[in-house]
């Protein structure tokens, strides 16, 4: 392990880097992450970077009619019930499912 190394990981680590579980593939050591890029403490190893773009499960078009699916079955379930209290119940969901639905649409 070289004071270079070192060096650099130290400075990754007080500019909000963090310690990575995982060892370096090449020779076990231990790597620090910031902004994606991983250094090996170690062997000073920087394997490819990989941009992982995620995906939101609400920005699935399935998602959204699954959800709309939802509130169409709780208003007819709303319709048939009678108890005051499971009204109230079913209403909240309806409710929660709009703002949800909403929000994945956008």
């Amino acid at each position: 392990m070289s004071k270079g190394l070192t060096k650099k990981a130290v400075d990754m680590l007080l500019g909000g880097a963090t310690l990575l579980s995982e060892p370096c593939p090449y020779c076990k050591g231990v790597r620090v992450m910031k902004d994606g890029n991983a250094l090996c403490i170690n062997c000073g190893s920087e394997p490819e970077q990989k941009q992982i773009e995620p995906k939101s499960p609400t920005s699935d078009p399935s998602t959204v009619e699954k959800l709309e699916k939802k509130l169409s079955e709780l208003t007819d379930e709303l319709s048939n019930e009678k108890s005051h209290d499971k009204q109230q119940s079913i209403l909240k969901s309806i409710n929660l499912l709009i703002e949800t639905i909403e929000k994945a649409k956008n």
